[in-house]
């Protein structure tokens, strides 16, 4: 789906993963997943991202969206990874003593692109079947 902006149209998919630091499974309870799809979601509505799926398997969250051509895709990773890891700390402490350094999200992470033609079905589907979870339209369903 083509997107609109200012002085130009663009149609730009980013699949990210970020990795847990030390590959902790933290995002095993509905609390923790529920309001990081709702960072998520607060961050995509603000940035002008388009969430069109998340999932994870514990350790790590996989991230499909569409971004404006503005950002550049280590912008987008570095937007979601701060952000979520500044508000998940304050909503649930707790976190992290889970983790010695009190980092969220390890160094790095991956980020490629998805052809919109070709590749988009596909990737969908995969990020569905990350560990039986996945999301529909910015929500987590089947947990």
């Amino acid at each position: 789906m083509v997107k609109k902006a200012a002085h130009c149209v663009y149609d730009i998919y980013y699949h990210l993963i970020i990795v847990m630091k030390y590959r902790h499974k933290i995002l095993t309870k509905k609390d923790y997943i529920d309001y990081l799809c709702d960072i998520i979601n607060e961050i995509a509505e603000r940035y002008e991202f388009e969430i069109k799926e998340i999932g994870s398997d514990g350790d790590h969250v996989h991230v499909l969206l569409i971004s404006p051509p503005r950002y550049s895709p280590s912008r987008v990773m570095q937007i979601l990874k701060s952000i979520t890891a500044k508000k998940m700390f304050k909503k649930f402490p707790e976190i992290r003593k889970k983790l010695w350094g009190g980092e969220l999200w390890s160094d790095g992470g991956y980020v490629g692109t998805v052809g919109q033609y070709k590749n988009l079905g596909d990737m969908v589907k995969y990020v569905q079947r990350q560990g039986n979870k996945f999301m529909k339209q910015g929500r987590l369903i089947d947990f």
